[in-house]
Order: C-alpha cells, then sequence, then structure tokens
C-alpha cells in the first residue's frame, strides 16, 4: 500500500503540480483547496503518514488548521508548511504551532519530495528499532516511537518538540545553546536560532507545573537550556 500524503493548497494549479511529484514518487498524494474539507476528511477516518499545508486558505486559515490538527491526531505525523509568506514572524508562528519545516515559494518540487521521503524514512527507522525510554518525574519518553506519556496519558507533542526535548534529555543535564539546539534538530547552522526559544515555551507549558519557574527545562544565564532530570515533587 502507498504511504498518504494530505496536501492542503487552494490554489489548483500549485496542488496539481505537487500531488503528480509526489505520485511519481511513489505516494498517494489527496489535495484539498481548503482547510475544512482536509479535516471533513480527517474526521472520516483518513489517515496521512505526512501533510503539506498552505497558509494562506479560504476560510480557515492553515495556522488555525495546525494548531486543530495537532491537537486532535497523531502528534508524530509531520507537517511541511508550503507558503509565499516568508516573514520571520511566519516562519516562528508555523513552528510554534507544530510544523516541521517551513518551505517559501517559490520552491522545487523535486526538492520538497525528497523533505518528504527524509522525514518519511526517519519516522520508519525510529518505528523499526527496539524501543528506548527515559524516565524524568512522572513523565516517560519513549525514543523509538517519539511519544511523551505522563502515567498512562499520552502528551501531544508535535515532530519538532520532540526531537528539542529528545536532545535536551539526552545532554546528560548540560547546558545547550539555542545555536547547539538548532543546529542538532534542524541539522542546519543556517536559520532563525528564535525557533528555539519558541519550542523551549511550548514544551514548558505541556510539562511543567509552572512554566515560569521550571523544573525540567531550565534556563542558565549565559549558556542557554539546561535539562534537570530531578522530580523535585514533594
Amino acid at each position: 500500500m502507498k504511504t498518504k500524503i494530505l496536501v492542503i493548497e487552494d490554489v489548483p494549479e500549485m496542488a496539481e503540480l505537487i500531488c503528480m511529484y509526489l505520485n511519481n514518487a511513489d505516494f498517494d498524494s489527496l489535495a484539498f483547496d481548503t482547510a475544512e474539507k482536509a479535516l471533513e476528511k480527517l474526521s472520516a477516518g483518513y489517515s496521512p503518514a505526512l501533510v503539506i499545508l498552505d497558509l494562506n486558505l479560504p476560510g480557515m486559515s492553515g495556522f488555525d488548521f495546525l494548531k486543530t490538527f495537532r491537537k486532535n491526531y497523531k502528534a508524530t505525523i509531520p507537517v511541511i508548511i508550503v507558503s509565499a509568506r516568508d516573514a520571520d514572524e511566519d516562519i516562528i508562528e508555523g513552528l510554534g504551532f507544530g510544523a516541521d519545516e517551513f518551505v517559501t515559494k517559490p520552491f522545487s518540487p523535486k526538492v520538497l519530495v525528497a523533505r518528504v521521503q527524509s522525514k518519511l524514512a526517519r519516522l520508519c527507522a525510529t518505528e523499526a528499532s527496539v524501543e528506548e525510554t527515559i524516565n524524568f518525574g512522572p513523565y516517560t519518553l519513549y525514543c523509538n516511537s517519539c511519544i511523551l506519556k505522563k502515567g498512562t496519558e499520552k502528551i501531544p507533542l508535535s515532530t519538532k518538540e520532540y526531537e528539542v526535548l529528545e536532545y535536551l534529555v539526552k545532554n546528560n543535564s548540560k547546558p545547550a545553546t539555542p545555536e547547539q539546539v538548532f543546529n542538532a534538530v534542524w541539522k542546519t547552522p543556517f536559520g532563525d536560532m528564535t525557533a528555539v526559544g519558541v519550542y523551549v515555551q511550548r514544551l514548558r507549558r505541556k510539562i511543567e507545573e509552572d512554566p515560569a519557574n521550571p523544573k525540567y527545562i531550565k534556563t542558565v544565564f549565559g549558556l542557554g537550556y539546561q535539562f534537570s532530570m530531578e522530580n523535585n515533587e514533594n
């Protein structure tokens, strides 16, 4: 069975081009011109392996779709934003809402397909390996499934949220600068380092009792972010 890719793009020619290249690469792509139609399909049981999302959509925006998708569907499904909006604020907001990559238009369809293949290959390799777990406080990090649980409750994390958390946890309680985190997670020395802070704040809101006074992801002045394995519970 071919891997399913959901494409949300309101420009017919662009949607057709993306789907053509995906199908030629042996994917099974399905395109919708509104976020509402895509959500209706998802609610009917459609389960894509990856989502390609435009931001400027009629009706519900791409940002609103992304927030709804991350709240209600499998947190490890990668989302790649493809948009003509290239302002730093849009990129940071997209990453902050749980997107894994932000590709600006115009773009190379071949490069986009390569990004899709890379994302999915990494997920497959992770799921096929033996599960590694790390415990901290009431939480368990399932390193191969890219899942965080608090007891039996699954904490929804986007792919990038998970990768930032795993990097900090595995950094052996040593401080990591935003540049180090960005290089390790985004795997490039170039980009907007403020995205790291966005993800750290999102993680704190999800795992800290008091995000303003974090127990786990601490800020070390002049050194960066440090993960503490201590429970610190009375």
